[in-house]
């Protein structure tokens, strides 16, 4: 398989950071999904879910029948096969199974079904883990190793920073700058987006959950844990993404035509004083890692009709033996999924494909 590199990039300058930020800024408040608590009204305090999807729509358009955000992507499926490292800490059948079977989403996040694949450095991937007792477990992880805000108030103000000017139809270049310098807790993102830049390929990424979660084993012991999925492949790292739309998806039919894909699902237990109820702060220092098992990946489907169009990837689907940890953007994203999940299954007939990229 053909790679597509380029010569190692220097970090971005002060102005480039910027100017990155204003071109991505929608993309970046989009990441992790739309946030919003479940109940409440619109004040500085409560957020309907209804506000934040409506602010999804104002920024990136409205695509019928897609997904309010990470609206391109394409369905995969495969299984989970699992060790025995997180037996003693969960109870979840998904760890004592050998196999279970996943159907999972990889995607960009933005808003827009048609954007470039090379527009943006984040990729993500949502899996749902259907067990044998009937119970379900979805997660939605990014490329990104934390969140830039840990609120779903500061996530609300960093979508209308984002917004289009309705003078100039683009948002306003000092806007993002400047929530970003009144928000000191998203310095860990902009480290990161310093360096970060469009991947090749979905295979070769990792994914991390980003929100902390708990297990729980059968005497009611609670662990606080994040996650990730690790590539298995032997490609090198660093590969950066061609000029172009929708080389992600024809990449990855091409290795899964070559075989299965696999990731290494990696959890890694807290220490006392983590933060567990905010995503934009990273756990520091030597940490436990478990090595859950193997998530591996056989076959893909054009989301347009494939077995991934119709889940909502709510990250509070949880079966025993997991639970939500105290993060408001748990129950905010969970919340806005649902607002997003039923606007656009009332218009899944009106769904098309992306139009073909345009042949010098």
């Amino acid at each position: 398989m053909v790679e597509h590199s380029s010569p190692p990039r220097a970090p971005l300058s002060t102005a480039s950071l910027i100017a990155r930020l204003v071109g991505i800024g929608v993309v970046v408040a989009v990441v992790a999904g739309a946030f919003a608590y479940v109940n409440g009204t619109l004040d500085p305090q409560r957020l309907r879910p209804k506000t934040l999807v409506n602010a999804l729509e104002t920024n990136s358009g409205i695509h019928l029948g897609y997904r309010r955000n990470h609206a391109k992507g394409v369905c995969v499926a495969g299984y989970f096969q699992s060790s025995d490292q997180a037996r003693p800490y969960s109870s979840a059948q998904v760890f004592s199974e050998a196999r279970t079977p996943i159907i999972g989403r990889f995607a960009l996040p933005s808003g827009n079904p048609y954007a470039p694949d090379s527009s943006v450095p984040i990729r993500s991937l949502a899996v749902q883990f259907s067990l044998a007792n009937g119970q379900q477990w979805r997660t939605g992880m990014n490329s990104m190793p934390v969140f830039p805000v840990g609120t779903p108030e500061a996530f609300y103000q960093m979508l209308k920073a984002g917004a289009p000017d309705p003078a100039t139809g683009k948002p306003n270049p000092a806007s993002m700058p400047a929530f970003f310098a009144s928000h000191p807790e998203s310095s860990p993102f902009l480290a990161w987006v310093k360096t970060a830049k469009p991947s090749a390929s979905f295979a070769t990424e990792a994914y991390n959950g980003i929100n902390a979660f708990y297990l729980v084993n059968a005497n009611g012991q609670r662990q606080a844990v994040r996650w990730v999925v690790v590539p298995l492949s032997q490609d090198a790292p660093g590969a950066t993404a061609p000029e172009g739309s929708d080389f992600l998806e024809r990449d990855l039919a091409q290795r899964l035509a070559a075989g299965p894909l696999r990731w290494q699902l990696s959890i890694t237990l807290a220490n006392p004083g983590d933060p567990v109820d905010d995503a934009s702060k990273a756990w520091t220092g030597p940490h436990t890692v478990l090595n859950a098992g193997t998530l591996v990946l056989e076959s893909s489907q054009p989301q347009i009709d494939g077995d991934c169009r119709d889940i909502n990837f709510d990250p509070l689907i949880l079966p025993s033996g997991i639970e939500a940890s105290s993060d408001p953007l748990l129950a905010a994203r969970s919340a806005a999924y649902s607002s997003s999940y039923l606007r656009r299954t009332s218009e899944v007939g009106q769904l098309h494909s992306a139009p073909q990229e345009s042949k010098p």
